[in-house]
């Protein structure tokens, strides 16, 4: 067994869970709409053919955030399948009335820690997608560490994909994506899309624009977003 393939069990969280409020609404939506979309680590290893009732290209968010954007990718796209993971519950509520409100089938939603889902739950090739746009930050150097892309995090990402499958990232802090470039450059099994030591020119269109992003071009933050590939012959 090589490095690559060793599992992941990340004991430092790369998110904090915040104290907040819930409107009516959204504990109404989360109430409501769980049975019908909501997956657990409880239920053991997902069956992607099961949970959603077909085969198909299989979309897999970390962090969707309020689930606007994630919900408009899922509209645009009918034809995959779309597993959102979040822990923030306002935004799981908010983004499971959305969705029964479009009235998609193609979403099912996990609201625990995103490697535990990733090493227990979710079966190695079986992905077409994984995003993660927008992480926490972790801004300040000391707290550097706790940020979610991290070699042995690529790695399983990798094992997660199926071969020709993208890792597709976005962040609006300059010194993030520059760690997200050197960790995913040197990663065994991914090649960069847009070249070694580049990143992504634009936004590619099936990345919606959120609010939050809107804010920030608006202040002049950049954004950057980059897609890796794994291997053709990977896991083959």
């Amino acid at each position: 067994m090589t490095d690559s393939d060793q599992p992941f069990q990340r004991k430092i969280r790369s998110f904090v869970m915040r104290a907040t409020r819930m409107t009516d609404s959204q504990k109404k939506s989360l109430g409501q709409n769980w049975d019908q979309f909501g997956l657990s680590q409880e239920q053991g290893p997902l069956v992607i053919a099961d949970a959603f009732g077909r085969d198909a290209d299989t979309v897999l968010e970390i962090g969707f955030g309020m689930g606007d954007s994630f919900v408009a990718m899922a509209q645009a796209a009918p034809e995959k399948n779309f597993i959102g993971i979040e822990v923030h519950l306002p935004g799981v509520g908010r983004m499971l009335n959305q969705t029964a409100a479009a009235q998609l089938d193609n979403i099912r939603c996990y609201k625990e820690d995103a490697v535990a889902i990733l090493t227990d739950c979710v079966a190695d090739g079986s992905l077409s997608t994984v995003q993660l746009f927008f992480p926490d930050p972790w801004h300040k150097k000391k707290h550097n560490k706790r940020r979610i892309v991290q070699p042995e995090f690529a790695q399983l990402v990798r094992r997660k994909l199926k071969p020709g499958g993208t890792f597709h990232m976005a962040t609006d802090w300059q010194n993030y994506a520059e760690q997200m470039l050197e960790v995913m450059d040197a990663a065994e099994g991914f090649t960069n899309n847009a070249g070694p030591g580049l990143y992504l020119p634009e936004r590619p269109e099936h990345r919606p624009v959120t609010k939050f992003e809107q804010r920030g071009l608006r202040l002049g933050h950049g954004v950057w977003d980059l897609l890796y590939r794994t291997d053709e012959a990977d896991l083959a």
